[in-house]
């Protein structure tokens, strides 16, 4: 085998590893989540941002949002033997930035749960990518 065909494969092989893994896959999470059925009554009533900006994180197909501080997902991976993703993404905070590797897992058509990897002192005021997600019908990122 030549020297073209060997590189020719090359481009094959990563051009498919890299278009594989879309940032969302085709049946990842649609809407809007918030932590508890409480916080989206909040957000129908108020507002969407009024809940951003009291701190609460917001769970969409793009990622996490607060005040201050959002991760976003840039690979997404279905799995094939459970209703779940696995997720990377890129967070920031004031002054830090770092990688997180979430799991998201359907619990049913209108609640998600998320497991980080990212290690969270309780008490350093970190937030914690972690919880379940409740779909927001009604509500959409501002």
């Amino acid at each position: 085998m030549g020297f073209d065909m060997k590189i020719w494969r090359i481009v094959a092989v990563s051009s498919l590893v890299a278009f594989g893994t879309s940032a969302h896959a085709v049946d990842f999470i649609k809407g809007v989540y918030l932590q508890s059925e409480e916080l989206c009554a909040q957000a129908k009533k108020d507002s969407l941002q009024s809940v951003i900006d009291a701190g609460s994180l917001v769970l969409s197909a793009d990622g996490l949002e607060s005040v201050e501080y959002n991760c976003e997902f840039l690979n997404v991976t279905r799995a094939t033997r459970a209703p779940a993703w696995a997720v990377t993404a890129v967070c920031q905070e004031p002054g830090h930035l770092f990688p997180d590797t979430l799991s998201i897992l359907e619990l049913s058509p209108t609640q998600l749960e998320l497991v980080s990897v990212r290690q969270v002192d309780p008490e350093g005021g970190q937030t914690d990518n972690g919880g379940t997600y409740v779909l927001c019908d009604g509500v959409a990122m501002p």
